[in-house]
């Protein structure tokens, strides 16, 4: 038999009622919501209620996805299913340091509100944005992307997607450029141009932030969205340069099935995840986590 891997939704995908049915079937889900409430009060009712717009600010969508992240997780393992590996695209990496051993989750969840807040602040103060591009392999991405100021791919997600970061003014440009080459562009709802260098602020505070943290070995091996291999060495280092620095999904996954991992559960918020893995690898399988029926038909 093969091995398992989960993985952690990251953000984007969020919406009003995120995790409710897993809250009320799983008390192990529960207990993660509790827990959240417990430093951060409203956390549960975000989840629940919270408006569309309400969700999408940074310092609101890193703690509620995190929330429903770790609670799927919880959920899935509460069923029997514990994972060979782990890991965690760019939000969900914090919520998988938790999972991991790594951190307790009480600290984990300190951790992503201070991330929240930190970004939120970087992302005021130089104003990006996020281009989703499709259709163009990541090295032409590269490519068009050197032809424009403050432009960087950060997001390896596929063999035929790629996320840009870009100053505001140049996204535009951007865009016309790929379409140009045949491609696909697309404006993604985030409040800045995370994972780039206009994160250098907001990585400086963490690493202040982290100075105080006490942080475990891995009891579940952890692919750090840095590196796409194990986290080793100086965990801070990694958790500090991961909110400046691309996330490289493709690689970890193919790292991960390198590892003999031919099931990957995603858990959390929405399918993202799953249909990239689908798109690096067809013949592993993949399933979600986010809901009742999710959880209740899952079988490895």
């Amino acid at each position: 038999m093969g091995k398992i891997a989960l993985v952690f939704s990251g953000q984007g995908a969020q919406y009003s009622g995120m995790g409710k049915e897993l809250y009320e079937c799983s008390p192990a889900a529960k207990a993660v919501y509790d827990m959240a409430d417990s430093i951060r009060e409203g956390t549960s009712k975000q989840c629940f209620e919270g408006t569309a717009e309400e969700l999408s600010v940074t310092v609101n969508t890193q703690p509620t996805v995190f929330t429903a992240d770790l609670a799927a997780a919880e959920a899935v393992k509460e069923k029997g299913i514990i994972p060979d590996f782990v890991a965690g695209f760019s939000l969900g990496e914090i919520a998988a340091l938790g999972f991991s051993g790594i951190m307790s989750y009480e600290e984990a969840f300190k951790l992503v509100c201070k991330r929240a807040e930190l970004m939120d602040k970087a992302a005021k103060s130089t104003p990006g944005a996020m281009v989703a591009v499709m259709k163009l392999t990541p090295e032409k991405v590269e490519e068009i992307a050197g032809t424009i100021d403050e432009c960087w791919p950060v997001n390896y997600n596929s063999p035929a997607q790629t996320v840009v970061a870009v100053n505001k003014d140049n996204a535009d440009v951007l865009c016309d450029k790929v379409k140009e080459e045949k491609g696909r562009a697309k404006h993604l709802p985030v409040s800045g141009a995370f994972h780039s260098p206009y994160m250098a602020d907001a990585a400086k505070g963490l690493a202040d932030y982290l100075e105080n943290v006490e942080l475990d070995e891995a009891k579940i091996p952890l692919y750090a969205n840095y590196t796409a291999l194990p986290y080793e060495g100086n965990y801070k280092d990694l958790i500090t340069k991961q909110c400046m620095n691309p996330v490289k999904w493709q690689k970890t996954v193919e790292n991960l099935i390198a590892q003999g991992v031919d099931t990957f559960i995603e858990v959390g918020v929405g399918k993202t995840l799953t249909g990239l893995i689908k798109k690096i690898n067809s013949d592993v399988k993949v399933m979600k986590v986010e809901n009742k029926e999710d959880l209740e038909s899952l079988e490895v």
